[in-house]
């Protein structure tokens, strides 16, 4: 499973790296496209950033985005907080698919069907991505990690208890 995990992560992160660099590189372009949602998100955006001092705009969270698409994607490719990166990565695939492939607005029948298909290309890989933020690469979870270690706890501190 150790050989399947080093082959897989690198290939699902590779999407994100190439997309994220296009994010980064054609921003003005992409924000264009992204700002019916970047509209709808704007005001959630501007709620968790009040105490920054400044907002951010179209342009900025598309940019955003890429950089989390290329940190996250290199992050989970290496192995570095794998859980967090996958779904970090899963997070901002949202947006990213309601952006950038709105079939439902296309009249032309070939580009609704190619817009479709980038969609739910997209809805797949946030599928792996939500697997691979579960995935504890075979070591148990820091949930389970955490009541197994109180469970402990609780024996020894009852051995010096009277009865």
């Amino acid at each position: 499973m150790g050989l399947v995990r080093l082959i897989a992560r690198p290939m699902l992160s590779s999407m994100f790296i190439t997309g994220g660099v296009n994010s980064l590189k054609n921003s003005d372009y992409l924000s264009r496209q992204a700002k019916p949602v970047t509209e709808k998100l704007a005001p959630t955006v501007d709620k968790a950033t009040e105490q920054l001092p400044f907002q951010l705009d179209s342009k900025q969270m598309v940019q955003l985005n890429g950089v989390v698409h290329v940190v996250g994607g290199f992050c989970l490719a290496t192995g570095r907080a794998p859980r967090l990166a996958a779904l970090a990565l899963a997070a901002t695939l949202a947006p990213t698919t309601f952006g950038g492939h709105r079939f439902w607005e296309e009249n032309d029948p070939q580009q609704k069907a190619n817009q479709q298909i980038h969609f739910f290309k997209n809805v797949s890989m946030m599928g792996g991505l939500l697997l691979a933020s579960v995935d504890t690469a075979g070591k148990p979870s820091l949930g389970w990690r955490a009541r197994r270690q109180a469970g402990e706890t609780r024996r020894r501190a009852s051995q010096f208890t009277p009865g």
